[in-house]
């Protein structure tokens, strides 16, 4: 039998009912999301990439140290020209700043009194000549008369005495000819040299003199190269050349030398020591040396700037990295190496010199190391790495025969 609900108790069995029923269905999600996460953690998260970097061989080479000093050019043989006669100039016979040959008449002094000398001494000549002809003909005639006691013996020894004071005459006279002539060749001012003369320091009409300077004249081909090296420098280039069986001066072609101009560009032709100073400078603690290089056409001038450079010593099997592959940390530079798990290695090392876009590595990397030249701020010590060899150590090996400077 059915029992009617009164109006208060039915209105309490449908709160509690509907109450009852989101309160299961909660229950039940709450365990399926419990379940859920109870999955997800159970399984490992995907491993990061290995990150791509790209490496270089450190092979090891035979590494030409240089040395690099600041030259002055200069003519190899520089000639001041100066007249030998005084007068008036009155004509300049060549181009400022042309080539000039030896002998070649620059400019002519007024050579009207050594002209005027000239004859003048000729004329004293030919008077000297007539009385020698004279007492040659008196002591001829009277030989035989003294030889046979017509005349006294003292007049043959008188006239003989004469002609030879007539032919001392004569000599004088000759010579006084032969300065005239010279004087009056000095009118015209020669080149003593070929080379390239320079400007006219006197102009036509001047009245010049013995300690008057004219021009200047340079041989330039070959051109000397004047620069200093340290006392250290001087005995390691020593060395280098006693190697071979000379010393720095007399192994010259043993030693060539490089030369780059002011603006950059490598000069073509190879130079060698043609001076070295007797003596150090105790001020400056360096050696005057003077090299010598050819100079075709001209091209380069007394007072233009470079810089020569020479090998002072080749170091055997050095380990040569890129200096892109060289970082520094708290003092210590280092380089990163891929070990053979393809993880970063740190090696602490010690540099050596530069050698074109590379850096010798005096400690700490052996040769053959795979070194890594990028991404470095982002490596750590035992980090997988994708390594990607580049070619490195054929740009070094096409440098061998062009050493850059240290």
């Amino acid at each position: 039998m059915t029992v009617p609900l009164r109006p208060k108790a039915l209105t309490t069995f449908l709160q509690t009912t509907m109450v009852a029923i989101p309160l299961g269905l909660l229950t039940v999600s709450t365990g399926l999301l419990a379940g859920c996460g109870k999955n997800v953690s159970a399984s490992s998260p995907a491993p990061r990439p290995a990150m791509k970097v790209t490496v270089v061989r450190a092979e090891s080479t035979n590494v030409p140290l240089t040395g690099e000093w600041v030259g002055t050019l200069d003519g190899y043989v520089n000639a001041q020209i100066q007249p030998q006669a005084n007068g008036y100039l009155i004509r300049q016979d060549y181009r400022e700043g042309s080539q000039v040959e030896k002998g070649q008449v620059l400019f002519e002094i007024d050579p009207r009194p050594f002209e005027a000398a000239l004859e003048q001494a000729q004329g004293q000549l030919g008077q000297a000549q007539a009385q020698l002809a004279l007492a040659q003909i008196n002591v001829k005639r009277d030989t035989p008369l003294a030889e046979a006691h017509a005349i006294a013996r003292s007049q043959l020894d008188n006239e003989i005495q004469q002609e030879a004071q007539a032919k001392a005459s004569v000599e004088s006279a000759e010579a006084s000819v032969a300065t005239a002539n010279l004087n009056l060749g000095f009118t015209k001012v020669r080149s003593l040299i070929t080379g390239v003369a320079g400007q006219a320091t006197t102009q036509v009409g001047n009245l010049v003199n013995t300690q008057s300077v004219l021009t200047s004249v340079s041989q330039l081909n070959p051109i000397k190269v004047y620069f200093s090296i340290s006392d250290s420098e001087y005995l390691a280039l020593t060395k280098r050349v006693n190697g071979k069986g000379s010393n720095l001066l007399n192994g010259a072609s043993e030693l060539p030398l490089t030369l780059t101009l002011s603006n950059g560009e490598v000069f073509p032709y190879k130079g060698h020591v043609v001076f070295v100073d007797r003596q150090l400078n105790a001020q400056t603690g360096a050696i005057r040396i003077a090299a010598a290089f050819p100079n075709p056409g001209n091209v380069l001038r007394p007072g233009q700037f470079g810089r020569v450079r020479a090998e002072t010593a080749i170091l055997h099997n050095a380990v040569l990295v890129p200096q892109d592959a060289i970082t520094e940390f708290q003092g210590q530079e280092q380089v990163y190496t891929v070990g053979k798990d393809n993880t970063v290695h740190t090696n602490n090392v010690t540099l050596g010199p530069q050698y074109g876009p590379g850096c010798v590595i005096a400690s700490g990397l052996a040769g053959g190391s795979l070194v890594i030249t990028d991404n470095l701020q982002k490596l750590r010590e035992g980090a997988p790495v994708d390594p990607q060899l580049s070619n490195f150590q054929v740009a070094v090996a096409s440098r061998q025969n062009q050493p850059a400077g240290r």
